[in-house]
């Protein structure tokens, strides 16, 4: 590929998806006449409810900590804007890449990964929850605007997409019952081919999701206190790039040091990946959206030194930020109300608010424990916690 990075693509890439070759939506329906059905699927994801409720969900700071920290709504936009800049600079399709990466988190609970593993915990005996498999569920049955379909009827390529976020779900050998019982289901009556890896634009949206929370965790982390510019000199990719900044910008104030720095990490994770997928581009020689699937490996990657770099990063922020005793905190009060909603739904569903309850099972049901679950994952942080202050404080008004 002769492309620099930063240029742009003259024409669409051979292998990138096209609007006019899309496999369709489950349910037919008349297109728009002015949209393409990637803009169409994009359109209905920001419309829907699911993506407005991440104003309010935890990326890693719960949003009553302080305004000025990511939320899932504000990841799922810089993500985006990732997402787009990569797909413009290969030549793919840049709606699709963009609603993969608006798409992507809408399965989330509250509370982040706290309140994910307590109702993975919670779940276990109904086959547990996965972030992934609820997005999908979401995005084909949670979501109730449409008269003729349950869901947002998005194509067969941001399905695809969002199901393999984290790459093909049948890859090296596991069988049926190690995939999220949803989507084993799902994919009975509308297969997305879950053995392969998915199209190009969706691994630029995986791809863009790593970088945006490389870099941002580090701009949160440091605004928040639970590391300082110093502790990171000897981390890979951020330390040099903030000595690279101190040395031309001598005496700048801290809050500009810090996001010239990010800005600069941000410019070359994006070349880097720009470039590599060239190199690969140009090995694998792919002429179709279908050659990406059958690859058998990520067309759209890091260089392995930038990805050993990437690994020593996210090592350093395990420790010193996803493990600091006031993240521990957070995610310990995110874990209780998760867990303690879904054991009072669970054994009394009657709790539930009315639209809610008359679908309900009987206590203690598989169907009681899946309908407390799509409930609670439909929380946003503050309604969680008002919600639990509700039901479990004597003195608080109902």
């Amino acid at each position: 590929m002769n492309r620099v990075p930063g240029a742009f693509a003259q024409s669409p890439a051979p292998f990138a998806c096209r609007p006019e070759d899309s496999r369709g939506r489950r349910h037919p329906e008349p297109e728009s006449a002015t949209r393409s059905v990637f803009q169409r699927d994009r359109d209905r994801i920001i419309h829907s409810a699911a993506f407005r409720r991440l104003k309010h969900k935890t990326q890693v700071f719960v949003y009553h900590e302080g305004d000025n920290y990511r939320t899932r709504l504000t990841h799922s936009l810089e993500v985006s804007q990732i997402a787009r800049s990569i797909s413009r600079v290969l030549g793919l399709n840049e709606d699709l890449a963009e609603a993969l990466a608006l798409a992507h988190d809408l399965g989330h609970p509250p509370f982040g990964h706290a309140g994910e593993d307590a109702l993975d915990t919670a779940m276990q005996p109904w086959g547990g929850f996965d972030h992934n498999a609820q997005a999908l569920r979401v995005l084909t049955r949670l979501e109730h605007r449409y008269a003729e379909f349950d869901g947002l009827n998005l194509t067969w390529e941001t399905l695809e997409g969002v199901v393999k976020h984290n790459g093909p779900l049948l890859a090296a050998g596991p069988d049926a019952t190690e995939i999220p019982p949803f989507i084993a289901e799902y994919v009975t009556d509308h297969d997305l081919e879950l053995g392969s890896y998915p199209g190009a634009e969706a691994q630029v949206a995986a791809l863009s999701d790593d970088i945006a929370y490389n870099n941002h965790d580090i701009d949160d982390g440091l605004r928040a206190e639970l590391f300082s510019i110093e502790d990171l000199a000897e981390v890979p990719l951020i330390g040099p790039l903030f000595a690279e900044v101190m040395e031309r910008y001598p005496g700048l104030e801290r809050s500009r040091l810090i996001f010239e720095t990010i800005r600069r990490m941000i410019t070359r994770m994006v070349d880097d990946a720009i470039a590599e997928t060239g190199r690969r581009i140009a090995a694998e020689k792919p002429a179709h959206a279908l050659d990406v699937r059958a690859l058998g490996r990520p067309l759209v990657a890091h260089s392995e030194e930038l990805a050993e770099e990437s690994r020593a990063l996210r090592d350093f922020l395990f420790q010193n930020m996803y493990r600091h005793y006031k993240i521990n905190r957070m995610a310990s009060n995110g874990r209780r109300i998760v867990g303690e909603l879904f054991a009072l739904y669970l054994s009394e569903p009657e709790c539930l608010p009315t639209q809610w309850q008359i679908q309900a099972g009987a206590p203690r049901s598989a169907a009681t424990a899946r309908l407390a679950c799509d409930f609670i994952a439909g929380m946003t942080d503050r309604f969680a916690a008002d919600e639990h202050n509700h039901l479990f404080d004597v003195y608080a008004k109902i």
